[in-house]
Formats: structure tokens, sequence, C-alpha cells
């Protein structure tokens, strides 16, 4: 009796604190697909989960950081969505492949021309972004999720430095060591292949060399047949010569 209302009050607990942490989990996220590492590209997926029982979700809007401004982004297509990328005049110019650019995306804005995100259901919304920045660790998203019934959920609150989650965060997408230089690995792997290639030639010379040694072998070795029988039968004819 002891044990078996042990195991269910240690059963309620469990339940009441996955009741109190679901809803703080529950809030719109940012996660790369793979790595996100600094001074590459990245595609990532901005997850928002439908928190209302009476509402869904209509409306995402996202804001890029300013103090990194990303040049490149690209949104890929989600059935009953519209997306709409908005452009801002950079307060200095980026400088990406040798090429200035004077205008970097400051928002995407996806519109259900549908039913939207459900409750009970969660979307996910795919982004390509880059040039990523070599001197942060994380970027910063401000998001607003828009609910049938004009209500709007503001995700725009950074979380501190080793401090408590805020009760509406920001999406936070953590960036990751910058990986080797791929113009480097592409010379390794030329390099590679332009030694296997001189392993191939090389051994095709001994191959060939092999193959002119036992030419010559086989030559000398009739000739040597072919001068003894010449031999043999010279001796048989100055024999009978002899005889006669």
């Amino acid at each position: 009796m002891n044990v078996s209302r042990i195991v269910l009050a240690g059963g309620v607990a469990a339940s009441t604190v996955l009741l109190l942490a679901g809803p703080a989990a529950a809030h719109v996220s940012v996660q790369p697909q793979g790595e996100a590492a600094k001074g590459g590209y990245a595609t990532v997926n901005f997850k928002v989960p439908n928190e209302r029982d009476n509402a869904s979700t209509v409306k995402v809007e996202v804001n890029f950081p300013t103090d990194h401004p990303l040049a490149s982004v690209s949104p890929q297509p989600v059935a009953g969505w519209k997306i709409e990328v908005t452009k801002s005049k950079l307060a200095e110019p980026l400088e990406v492949h040798g090429k200035k650019i004077d205008k970097a995306v400051s928002k995407v804005t996806w519109t259900a021309d549908g039913k939207g995100i459900e409750p009970g259901f969660f979307q996910q919304f795919p982004l390509s972004v880059g040039q990523l920045p070599e001197d942060a660790d994380q970027l910063v998203f401000k998001a607003l999720q828009t609910y049938s019934n004009k209500e709007v959920v503001r995700w725009i609150e950074e979380p501190a430095e080793g401090g408590e989650e805020p009760e509406s965060p920001a999406p936070v997408l953590q960036l990751t060591a910058a990986s080797a230089d791929g113009h480097g690995a592409a010379a390794d792997a030329k390099g590679g292949e332009a030694d296997k290639a001189e392993e191939t030639a090389a051994a095709s010379e001994n191959t060939a060399s092999s193959s002119d040694s036992d030419t010559t072998a086989r030559v000398l070795g009739i000739a040597g047949i072919v001068i003894g029988i010449a031999g043999v039968a010279f001796g048989v004819l100055a024999g009978r010569r002899r005889t006669a």
C-alpha cells in the first residue's frame, strides 16, 4: 500500500511538472538544419506553435537583427501561406564577395491564405540565410504572432546572459565555430587527385618496363633455342660427313 501511494504521488508530481513546463516551452523558436557556422550560410526553421484553444495563428512576422544584417535571405515556399520579404537601407553598406550592398532584409512576413495554424498544431517556416557574422555567437530575431481573434503576441524579449528565460523570449539562433575553408579542401582534393594520377602514371611506366623486359627475355630465349637447334643440326651433319 505504501509503495503504491508513493508511485501514485510520483506520477502526479511528474504530470504537474510537465503541465507547468509545457506552456513555458511553447514559444516561437529558431533552429538551424545542421549547423549555423560563423561566416557561412545556413538553412534555419522558425517553429511557430499555436498556444490558443479558440483561435488560429494567421500571421507571423520575423524581424532581422540590425547590428548584424544578413545580405542574403531566401524563404522556402510554405503551402497555405503568402510570403513578403521587406528590405531596408543600411546605415553602412556591406561588402559581400567583393560587392557593396546598401540594402538588407529587415523583415519576413508569412500571412495565411487558408486556415493558418489551428489549435494543437505548429508550423515551420524555413529560410536560407547568410552570410552569418564572424564576430557574434548568436543572432536574435524578434517575432510577432497574430491570431484570428486579432490578438498579437510579441516574442521580442532578449534573454539575459545567465538569467532566467523571459516570459516572451525572442527566437535566438546560436552560431557555431567557423568551418574549414572550402577552397583549401578543394585544393587538397585536387592535390590528392594529382598524387593519384602520378602514382597511376608511375605504375603504368613500371608495368610497361616490366612488359618490355619480359618481351626482351622471351625474344632472347627463342633466339637461343633456334641457335641451339642449328648447332645440333650442324653437329649431326658434320658427323655424317666424317663417317662417309
